[in-house]
C-alpha cells in the first residue's frame, strides 16, 4: 500500500515500473553488462527519491527500530505519467551531459552517454 498523489491509488505505477526493471537488471547482471545494469540501477533510484514522501519539518524524527517495522514508512504511489516524466528527465540529463562532452571533445563519454539514452528510451517508449 503507498500514500496516493491526486489518483486512483490502485495504480502504483512506480511499482511496476521498478519490477520491470529489476528483472532487466538481473539479465544485465546475467548477461554482465556492466554499463546497463549501472543505468538501470539509477533508473530505480530515480523512482525511489520520487516515491520517498516529503519530510515534514514540523514532524519530530525519533529513534525507531528496524526489527518492529517502527521505521518502515509508506511510499507515494506515482501515476504512469509521473513515472514517464522521472524516465524522460533521466534521458534529457544524459542527452544534455552527452552535448558538454562532445563540446569538450570527450566523444568516448558522449558516445556512453548516449548508449545510456538509448536504453533509458525502451523504458519510456513501452
Amino acid at each position: 500500500m503507498c500514500i496516493g498523489v491526486g489518483h486512483d491509488m490502485t495504480q502504483n505505477a512506480g511499482h511496476e515500473m521498478k519490477m520491470r526493471l529489476r528483472a532487466d537488471l538481473r539479465a544485465a547482471m546475467k548477461e554482465r553488462s556492466a554499463d546497463e545494469a549501472k543505468l538501470i540501477r539509477g533508473l530505480i533510484a530515480a523512482i525511489d527519491n520520487a516515491e520517498a514522501p516529503p519530510l515534514q519539518f514540523n514532524e519530530r524524527v525519533g529513534q525507531h527500530r528496524f526489527i518492529d517495522g517502527t521505521a518502515e514508512i509508506e511510499r507515494l504511489c506515482l501515476a504512469p505519467a509521473q513515472v514517464q516524466a522521472i524516465l524522460i528527465a533521466e534521458i534529457q540529463e544524459r542527452e544534455h551531459a552527452a552535448v558538454e562532452m562532445e563540446r569538450l571533445e570527450k566523444r568516448d563519454r558522449a558516445d556512453a552517454l548516449r548508449a545510456e539514452a538509448l536504453i533509458a528510451k525502451r523504458y519510456v517508449e513501452s
